[in-house]
């Protein structure tokens, strides 16, 4: 096989910017989902996620798919399946081909997962680049090495039930264009990304978002010790092992940013864009430590300081936009 396997940060992303190699556009994972406008921050109390508000601080499962394929013209095939039967013999096609694939999966299902490392989550991509008798061959970005996987355990991974229940989709890039003016998809997503990030009228999103959900935080002194613990934990559940986390999709923009610049032209406003969104992910993974600390508190814990600190990282990621809203061609 000569798929080259590349562990990565965040699944999407890493899976789309190894696709995209192996296809014959060499793309990092940073640039990947720094292209397709993949950062934002938003807390929607009215979607539950274990009867607490979703607090997300990426776009939504396919955003990077669809937003690299938006930005760069890069044409992907997917499909969906009613059968497993009929899923299973597609891919078994692509598998003796030798063809990468792009599946969504159950983490929870997913048999090479550590008993401690699983979770209900429909929405973990992975590839699956050929078959060794039974088993097909895996390249899952959050493992150091190529996992493996029989039938049914993927089966039952990419068939699983509930909130974004994959019913077997599978992707590919299928059209890669010869010339793509990356200056051109730099500015285009970066502008988006700061429209969206400071300029939403929504309150809930972008910096808005941060700021009201550090207003929810110092609320929370109305209620009870349990409530409060539960909800301080369900903020670190969201920020730091849902995914990447919150500070690690910042030092993964931070990242696009710094690579940007050796590209863009205005390379001076992406390197101080750059640090101060590497800054911001300092202060997030500093507001979930004190979040963490809290709720082994018995009592005395100081809501004021937790929100302090989110606030802090907020200030500090509008500055980051504000200073890449001056990105021009």
């Amino acid at each position: 096989m000569n798929f080259e396997h590349r562990h990565a940060a965040h699944c999407e992303s890493g899976v789309v910017s190894s696709l995209l190699t192996h296809y014959g556009l060499p793309m990092s994972e940073a640039m990947a989902f720094g292209l397709s406008g993949g950062i934002t921050f938003a807390y929607v109390p009215i979607v539950k996620v274990a009867n607490m508000p979703l607090i997300a601080y990426r776009m939504p499962p396919k955003s990077i798919i669809s937003g690299i394929s938006k930005r760069l013209g890069v044409r992907f095939a997917s499909r969906k399946y009613k059968s497993e039967a009929e899923a299973t013999k597609e891919l078994d096609a692509f598998a003796h081909e030798g063809k990468p694939i792009g599946l969504q999966t159950s983490v929870f299902y997913l048999p090479y997962f550590p008993q401690d490392m699983r979770f209900h989550f429909n929405a973990h991509n992975i590839i699956v680049y050929g078959k060794d008798g039974s088993d097909y061959l895996i390249s899952d970005p959050v493992f150091d090495t190529p996992m493996r996987s029989d039938e049914a355990g993927l089966s039952k991974a990419r068939f699983a039930k509930g909130v974004f229940e994959p019913k077997g989709y599978l992707y590919y890039p299928t059209r890669i264009p010869q010339n793509i003016d990356m200056q051109k998809a730099i500015t285009k997503s970066i502008k988006k990304t700061v429209r969206m990030m400071l300029y939403t009228p929504l309150p809930i999103i972008g910096i808005k978002g941060m700021k009201y959900l550090a207003k929810k935080i110092e609320a929370l002194s109305a209620k009870d010790t349990r409530y409060v613990k539960n909800f301080l934990a369900h903020i670190i559940r969201m920020q730091e092992e849902i995914g990447t986390g919150g500070g690690g999709f910042r030092f993964m923009y931070a990242a696009f940013l710094q690579e940007a610049s050796h590209i863009h032209p205005n390379k001076e406003l992406l390197n101080e864009a750059s640090k101060k969104m590497t800054e911001a992910g300092d202060r997030l993974r500093e507001f979930a430590l004190e979040c963490a600390k809290a709720c082994k508190k018995e009592a005395d814990i100081d809501l004021a300081k937790i929100a302090a600190l989110l606030k802090i990282a907020a200030d500090t990621e509008e500055n980051a936009y504000k200073i890449l809203s001056k990105i021009k061609l």
